[in-house]
């Protein structure tokens, strides 16, 4: 650590931090035991005698009790505005870590029933053929039977796909004529009806309808609760990838007001009927600190969970793969050509958006490569930050490939952990085992991140460390793909300040450093002297944003003087 005299940009700070172990994020000084806060902004790092010295008979100390202090964790790909339904009242959670067996998912779903008043719109969240054996694919049929006097519709866990009963069908006036939104589809029957399933964001939410689609009145409150949940996740930031239009005022309502807990960045969907008419840089009234617009999304394939990712190689013929409905040798497919991907460019790179592409499938990755590299050289963007999103058969070569022409990649880690023994036994094989590679990744040269893809796997930027330093399943029965770990320096950046990058805010966040603001996360371990198996299970203690807490453990030690 370095003793040299510590850098201040205020003679007398408005809190100190103090007796912690600060990991910094920060090359240039990655360890320190204390640091100042003036107006929000970190103004001193360094030893706890250097920082203590600047204190004023006004200034505020909080002795954090010999515990470890990092950036406020950030989450490159979330969902908040979708999040807070499934934390809210109005969706009822069927996910497989709330409901493990398809016995339980019925259940919960008949008791719901039960209990609703006729008329009552119904909507669920979680549906997991994979992981809850021995549920197959709902048909409107069955729907219909399960509550004949109520719109019944379920999200599936990778929101990639839904179910509808006739009553939810005619809730949202979906008929033969309507028209698919763009990159997904309602399907239809011979005679050209709905069935009930749409497949794809957006169709998949729109299919939801008013549970999930919050009214404006019910929105901010949600929204709220949800911050409030990141906040004690030790989240100081987030992407919200696919930001719906009527969402934006909401979200920036609330950033200017003490509710808000996490910086937003935010990314609007690429089809043009859904957008907003903001521009690049557009927040909240305090200058876009809390929130702002940053990017547009695109979904180049599907989910692998329900078979719509497109790769260069099949699917295992498995029970698995067979009640999912997948042919014999099921290959996926892009969920856009390449002439639609151009027009996409051409729309947002010349307003100056950062795109945000959804891909899992090495031959969708490979296309959108090839369209990125032709159309990249028409525009003078040389930091255009186009993002990958998620990669799960991404290979080392198209890393490299990526690299060269500037785009990053934010890996969905978790995949791994929940879902890792199905992809090896059920999905892909061997395949599997380069799922998510970040180590070919940071070998390329890239500055990558994590991400948890909220909701559809819980928001835990620890157990994302864990995941990327282990690759081991939540099963302990194996490991994917050994060669491919990361060490813990660089996973810790991918969850903070690579994140921060990609969300083109390292300027204000992602590191402990003079000057950014004092977004922090307390923690009751130390990631450096905990066993890499048990990083998730660290306890986040309190966080803090702008250097006032956003949340506090009931049993913190941390003490205010």
């Amino acid at each position: 650590m370095s003793t040299d005299p510590v850098t201040t940009l205020a003679a007398v700070p408005d809190t100190v931090f103090v007796n912690a172990t600060v990991i910094t994020v920060d090359p240039a000084r990655p360890r320190a035991e204390a640091l100042a806060v003036t107006a929000g902004r970190i103004t001193a790092v360094g030893t706890e005698a250097q920082v203590r010295a600047l204190a004023g008979p006004l200034t505020e100390t909080i002795d954090l009790a010999g515990h470890t202090v990092l950036p406020g964790f950030v989450e490159a790909h979330g969902h908040p505005t979708v999040a807070m339904t499934i934390d809210g009242p109005d969706v009822v959670d069927i996910r497989p870590m709330t409901c493990p067996t398809a016995e339980s998912v019925v259940a919960t779903i008949r008791e719901t029933v039960a209990a609703a008043e006729p008329g009552e719109p119904l909507a669920f969240f979680g549906w997991d053929i994979l992981l809850q054996e021995g549920l197959e694919e709902p048909t409107k049929a069955w729907l219909d039977e399960l509550a004949p006097g109520n719109p019944l519709a379920i999200l599936q866990n990778s929101a990639h796909l839904s179910w509808g009963n006739s009553l939810a069908i005619e809730a949202i006036e979906l008929t033969r004529d309507t028209v698919d939104p763009d990159g997904c589809h309602f399907e239809r029957d011979e005679r050209g009806e709905p069935t009930g399933k749409a497949v794809e964001v957006p169709a998949s939410l729109m299919m939801m309808g008013t549970p999930f689609n919050t009214s404006p009145e019910r929105a901010p409150e949600l929204l709220a609760h949800e911050h409030d949940v990141l906040a004690s996740r030790g989240l100081t930031m987030t992407g919200d990838l696919g930001l719906r239009a009527a969402m934006r005022p909401v979200c920036a309502e609330l950033a200017v007001t003490d509710r808000a807990k996490v910086r937003v960045r935010a990314y609007e969907m690429s089809d043009a009927a859904m957008r907003s008419g903001a521009a690049p840089g557009d927040g909240d009234s305090a200058g876009g600190a809390m929130f702002r617009q940053i990017g547009i999304k695109m979904w180049a394939d599907g989910s692998p969970w329900i078979g719509n990712i497109a790769t260069s190689f099949p699917y295992l013929n498995t029970p698995q793969t067979a009640a999912l409905g997948l042919a014999l040798d099921h290959r996926g497919c892009a969920n856009y050509t390449a002439d639609q991907v151009r027009d996409i460019i051409d729309a947002y790179f010349s307003e100056g958006w950062q795109l945000a592409c959804h891909v899992h499938g090495d031959t969708a990755v490979e296309m959108l490569l090839d369209v990125f590299a032709e159309k990249l050289p028409e525009y003078d963007r040389p930091d255009h930050r186009t993002r990958f999103e998620h990669c799960g058969t991404m290979t080392a070569d198209q890393y490299r490939r990526a690299a060269r022409l500037g785009i990053t990649c934010s890996l969905f880690v978790d995949h791994i952990y929940y879902w890792g023994d199905v992809l090896v036994d059920s999905l892909f094989g061997e395949r599997a085992h380069g799922w998510a590679n970040a180590r070919a990744a940071l070998d390329a040269g890239m500055r990558i991140s994590f991400h948890n893809d909220a909701p559809v796997t819980p928001v835990e930027p620890l157990r994302n460390i864990q995941v990327a330093v282990t690759r081991r399943t939540r099963s302990g029965a194996r490991v994917l793909g050994p060669e491919h770990r990361v060490d813990l320096d660089e996973a810790i950046r991918a969850q903070t300040a690579d994140a921060a990058w990609q969300l083109q805010s390292e300027h204000e966040a992602g590191s402990i450093e003079i000057g950014k603001y004092a977004d922090l996360v307390v923690l009751s371990e130390n990631p450096y002297e905990t066993d890499p198996h048990e990083i998730g299970d660290i306890e986040v203690l309190a966080t803090y944003l702008a250097g006032a807490p956003t949340f506090t453990a009931a049993a913190t030690p941390v003490t205010t003087t």
